[in-house]
């Protein structure tokens, strides 16, 4: 219900292409091991995960990779597997990082139904010192106005760089070409003004709390 509440501000949950929140749990705590590794574990070499860039990265590094991380590909290949039989998904989109992952699932539906099914993600969105939005970062921003306040959410976008807010204007906001272009200039000409942080801050507050808690 929770995360329901977050996201009806983005999505349409009514309708006929009413979106849906699917809870994985539901096929994942019922399975078992020996079940999920004949039916499942079968499909994969471990050759072809290793391969995999995001374990390839971890394996090469100090703190090396859990079992239960190296594991989660195969967990994330089935539920795409699921969705794709039990609700007509073929599209799995995510970061640039989930993208062994995705493939993994796209490779699993090909194999066990002959079908295809498609994979699309999008860079990780960083700062200027390359670290990226995330709870692992400790920089998190949580749509839930109990975990990140409205307040807090909008001094976070008022703090951004210079160098990096109109790249945010693109990202998290809706404003035309022509707007972004204004604050664009205006960051130029008078900096110290933050007037492209402040409407940043605005719209993104707005968004995601609505226009009383970006009043209050």
């Amino acid at each position: 219900l929770g995360i329901r509440a977050q996201l009806e501000r983005f999505l349409d949950f009514k309708g006929s292409n009413a979106a849906k929140i699917i809870n994985n749990a539901d096929w994942l705590v019922s399975i078992g091991m020996v079940d999920f590794m004949r039916d499942v574990g079968k499909h994969f070499t471990v050759n072809h995960m290793l391969a995999k860039d995001s374990v390839d990265r971890r394996i090469g590094s100090e703190s090396g990779i859990s079992y239960t991380e190296f594991s989660y590909m195969l967990l994330q290949a089935y539920d795409y597997l699921v969705l794709a039989q039990q609700h007509n998904c073929t599209l799995q989109m995510g970061g640039s990082d989930q993208w062994g992952n995705i493939t993994a699932g796209t490779e699993l539906i090909r194999k066990v139904t002959g079908k295809h099914a498609h994979a699309l993600v999008v860079p990780l969105i960083t700062d200027a010192a390359g670290v990226k939005f995330g709870k692992s970062e400790g920089v998190p921003i949580w749509l839930d106005k109990d975990r990140t306040s409205p307040y807090k959410m909008y001094q976070f976008w008022l703090n951004s760089a210079d160098v990096d807010v109109i790249r945010y204007l693109k990202y998290f906001t809706l404003l035309d070409d022509p707007q972004i272009a204004d604050l664009e200039n205006r960051l130029k000409e008078a900096p110290e003004t933050r007037d492209a942080q402040r409407r940043l801050a605005e719209e993104c507050t707005r968004m995601v709390h609505g226009e009383s808690a970006l009043s209050a």
